[in-house]
């Protein structure tokens, strides 16, 4: 039997430091090398201040900004130690309330606004993190966010196109804009 032990006992040894140790260590020392701002979580930096992250959405209810998706984390949006969605279904009457409460504050932000609102102002995302928004959402608030800031149309409207990104690898998913990104351009107007 101790032939037995001491041979699995030093396995445990040997695997524990491969994978629990030098593992790790090899591939967070590759991405600091290889890829910084993405192993240090994307981090938006203005001004010496860290404003957020490239990669989670943020709250923004002011008229004079452009509004994300909702968020379905909790105890507070956009809580990334809490990413889910919220599991309710087509039928939930939950998800009806939420999309008609998301409904009435975009109208009351906006009431002149008789577009068609676009479905991700008033869905969360899968993760409840999504910091992008369509082209469409962005294009449905730009009259409100122009207004309230007193800016031309047009401006806006080439702040919105400068701040699109395209498809992934140029074919996965859809254009989309990056709030957070895009609100701190109009600040720096």
């Amino acid at each position: 039997m101790r032939a037995q032990i001491r041979p699995a006992l030093m396995a445990i040894l040997i695997f524990t430091l491969v994978t629990g140790v030098i593992y790790p260590l090899v591939v967070t020392g590759v991405a600091q090398l290889v890829f910084q701002n993405q192993a240090n979580g994307s981090l938006i930096v203005r001004n010496g201040q860290t404003v957020g992250s490239d990669l989670i959405g943020q709250p923004f209810d002011d008229p004079k900004y452009f509004w994300g998706r909702p968020s379905a984390t909790s105890p507070f949006p956009y809580n990334a130690v809490a990413s889910s969605g919220s599991n309710l279904g087509p039928s939930s009457p939950a998800l009806m309330d939420a999309v008609q409460a998301h409904i009435a504050d975009l109208k009351a932000a906006d009431p002149i606004n008789t577009q068609p609102i676009p479905v991700d102002l008033v869905t969360a995302s899968a993760s409840g993190l999504d910091p992008h928004i369509s082209v469409a959402a962005a294009l449905y608030q730009l009259p409100r966010v122009a207004r309230e800031r007193n800016m031309n149309e047009t401006d806006v409207r080439a702040l919105v196109t400068s701040y699109t990104e395209g498809r992934q690898f140029g074919f996965l998913g859809e254009p989309r804009v990056n709030v957070l990104k895009l609100n701190l351009a109009l600040d720096e107007r």
